[in-house]
């Protein structure tokens, strides 16, 4: 009898104690976020988009709509090396009128004759997904080129100087760069999960992440260095069949949905510009892609959303996804670092 008494009492302790555990867990941090300086000559604009254009093109110029979020470490990290502190800063003067636009702003924007809205709006409008989102626009107020996200510093004179000498009357930024581009930054890496094939629709019965690489990539040997090798990607990764593709390739492929193509055809039909750049498909179709530089949180967790099938709970967009699985990580006690 004593000792079942004892047992009870114990029981009690044990719960007891497990209960204050839980209740002393304390929620984790989420640290990373960096405030974006914009350099102190990026136009001062009243926010007549149409009418900017018009006084660049007349001054021999283009527009540059820089697109960020508060917060945002992509945005900051390209404000201070590509814009305040390249070793082109004073070409982006020269040759381009740079407005910043905050894609949670509330400022009035009158971006055409038809279209006066908030910032947030615009952003909408645009559909903008990752930030910081580049719009180069020409003396009508079109998008000449988008970039999505951070590009290096190399490659973004790439893009410069493609809108500059107004090559996209002729070609695309990729043909552009590869004609640049004369002499290989990149020589292609193996990797243990990379697998050879030439039908992505072959390997349909589990997601898929194709890599596209090219010789002319100065980025991509920080991917192989750096994600490639974290254990906590590599094991989320293993959910996806991965292929990596040579962007200039001309070698028949079969692409997801069936179509004969060729790495570059299909690199340029999915208007990717990015290296290296990562689209993931499920079933034959595009869910997401990395076209831009991601810290390792947002890399493992794209990768997550498609890998796993979260997107089929959240298909409107990957950040409904995100917002839910942080809100998770940070009540466990975990911290999030956004910028690592």
């Amino acid at each position: 009898m004593l000792n079942r008494l004892l047992g009870i009492i114990g029981l009690v302790c044990c719960a007891q104690f497990s209960l204050q555990a839980a209740a002393a867990t304390e929620p984790g941090k989420l640290t990373g976020g960096v405030p974006t300086v914009h350099p102190a000559w990026f136009k001062e604009s009243f926010l007549d988009i149409a009418e900017d254009a018009e006084e660049a093109a007349a001054a021999g110029k283009h527009v540059i709509l820089f697109m960020h979020l508060n917060d945002c470490p992509y945005c900051a990290k390209m404000a201070d090396e590509n814009f305040a502190n390249a070793p082109y800063t004073p070409f982006i003067r020269e040759n381009f009128d740079v407005i910043q636009i905050n894609i949670k702003g509330d400022r009035e924007v009158a971006f055409d004759a038809s279209t006066s809205v908030s910032e947030k709006e615009l952003a909408k409008l645009l559909k903008v997904r990752y930030t910081p989102t580049i719009l180069f626009l020409n003396k009508e107020n079109q998008t000449v080129l988008r970039l999505h996200g951070y590009r290096s510093v190399p490659a973004f004179k790439h893009a410069l100087d493609y809108v500059q000498q107004k090559a996209y009357l002729q070609t695309n930024l990729s043909r552009f760069i590869e004609q640049q581009q004369t002499t290989p930054l990149y020589s292609f890496r193996d990797h243990p999960m990379l697998q050879s094939t030439s039908d992505l629709q072959s390997v349909a019965d589990k997601p898929l992440a194709v890599l596209f690489e090219d010789s002319s990539c100065d980025a991509c040997d920080a991917l192989h260095d750096g994600h490639l090798k974290n254990p906590e990607i590599l094991k989320v990764l293993e959910n996806f069949t991965f292929v990596r593709l040579d962007a200039n390739a001309t070698d028949p492929i079969i692409d997801p949905t069936g179509n004969n193509t060729t790495p570059k055809a299909f690199a340029e039909q999915l208007g990717l510009t990015y290296r290296p750049g990562i689209v993931l498909f499920d079933q034959g179709r595009e869910i997401s892609r990395i076209d831009g530089l991601l810290f390792t949180y947002h890399f493992q967790e794209v990768l997550r959303y498609v890998g796993e099938r979260h997107y089929v709970k959240y298909p409107k967009n990957f950040y409904d996804y995100l917002n839910v699985r942080t809100a998770e990580i940070l009540k466990s006690g975990k911290n999030i670092d956004l910028s690592k």
